[in-house]
């Protein structure tokens, strides 16, 4: 619920590793943190910047998550079970980070940021405007690239960024795995790196300042408690996964999965594909489901409420299976308007904009002098039904 969205206030809590860039000086009358580390005052009014839907623009969760002893082998568990995904679902909340430089403590203004975007996307487009709004608010200068999902083109733009040296770099990456190399080549180049939005795989986390973005197994975790509900517990159910080589394409398929197997063992999953988020492509496997698996099929899950949703809806409408209980990841203006309209039951919350604005309000703390307390920011979470679908709008994509 929107009253759960705390406010956003970062402190120097945490001790910084590694060492300071070479000729960083703390900034004429910059005051000094417990640790003797100069910080900056930046006289900006931040709780005052709102999102294009009138919310707070910089909000997260404040709650840390209870680790679970990580299993011997997950690998060799079942994937139904949630050991199985462990470095997954908690990817950067482990282990030391590496080669990690002091906060410079020299202001935020004028400093310069390279943003690399993974695809040219609505939601991408509400991230950077979320973004922008935090870099303008600092005086910061932002750069954005765009690799159009392919793993070749963000590393070329990896080298870029390097030959440009910015300040710092804020990386989506295209491939979990494939982005560690990279992200260690900033590390090594000594550019400080915020990855964002999509997971890095957990062997990258020690090279980046911290991770931001959606907690995508927790969300999917609430989302998987409503939909059982609404199933009553039993019934079979397909999945619609969101874009291999994405964090998304496991944690939106195996959070719920892991979690129904839980709470409603009498559910079953019948079937699960990609369909790359296509509707045309999504109507495809949906109207071949339907017909193969006909009574059976009670529910269907998307990770996305957006395009892959127009395929869903169309093919259930196509088949006269309006009775299927459909939920998704959100918050498009597509999918809240399918649940304001009763043609999808519930989706998840995610603020683009805040998405975007929180690792730029990040690393201007960390111009100032302020060292970043945690290893992971999730965005707040929630779930979205008819109910209170109004108190999320205006949608911002």
């Amino acid at each position: 619920m929107r009253t759960r969205l705390l406010a956003f206030l970062l402190t120097a809590t945490a001790a910084a590793h590694g060492c300071s860039k070479e000729g960083a000086r703390p900034a004429a009358g910059a005051a000094g943190d417990a640790t003797g580390r100069a910080v900056v005052a930046d006289n900006v009014d931040w709780r005052a910047l709102k999102s294009s839907d009138g919310q707070p623009l910089l909000s997260v969760d404040s709650t840390r998550p209870a680790l679970p002893p990580r299993p011997a082998k997950p690998e060799a568990l079942p994937e139904s079970d949630a050991g199985h995904w462990y470095d997954s679902e908690y990817a950067g909340w482990r282990g030391t980070k590496e080669n990690i430089p002091t906060p410079p403590g020299t202001g935020a203004r004028g400093k310069r940021v390279i943003t690399l975007r993974f695809i040219d996307h609505p939601y991408l487009t509400a991230y950077t405007r979320g973004q922008q709004r935090v870099a303008d608010a600092y005086g910061i200068s932002l750069k954005t690239m765009v690799a159009n999902n392919d793993v070749n083109v963000q590393a070329q733009q990896t080298d870029q960024a390097i030959n440009e040296r910015p300040d710092l770099v804020i990386i989506t990456p295209v491939d979990a795995t494939a982005a560690v190399p990279l992200v260690r080549k900033l590390n090594r180049a000594g550019i400080p790196v915020i990855a964002s939005n999509l997971l890095l795989a957990d062997q990258g986390m020690k090279y980046v300042l911290t991770w931001t973005g959606p907690d995508d197994w927790g969300g999917f975790r609430q989302l998987a408690r409503e939909f059982a509900k609404r199933m009553n517990y039993e019934g079979g159910y397909v999945v619609v996964r969101h874009v291999p080589g994405t964090s998304p394409y496991v944690s939106r398929t195996y959070a719920m999965v892991t979690e129904l197997q839980r709470i409603a063992p009498k559910m079953q999953l019948l079937d699960m594909q990609t369909t790359d988020l296509q509707a045309e492509k999504t109507l495809q496997v949906v109207g071949d489901w339907i017909t193969r698996f006909g009574p059976r099929l009670k529910g269907i899950v998307s990770g996305d409420d957006s395009g892959a949703q127009i395929g869903i809806n169309q093919a259930v409408k196509n088949a006269g299976r309006e009775d299927i209980v459909r939920v998704a990841a959100g918050n498009s203006k597509i999918g809240m308007d399918f649940v304001a309209a009763g043609e999808l039951a519930a989706i998840t919350v995610q603020s683009a904009e805040a998405d975007g604005a929180l690792p730029m309000k990040l690393a201007a703390d960390w111009f100032n002098g302020r060292a970043i307390a945690k290893p992971v920011y999730y965005l707040p979470k929630a779930v979205i039904t008819r109910e209170n679908v109004a108190q999320f709008q205006p949608a911002q994509w």
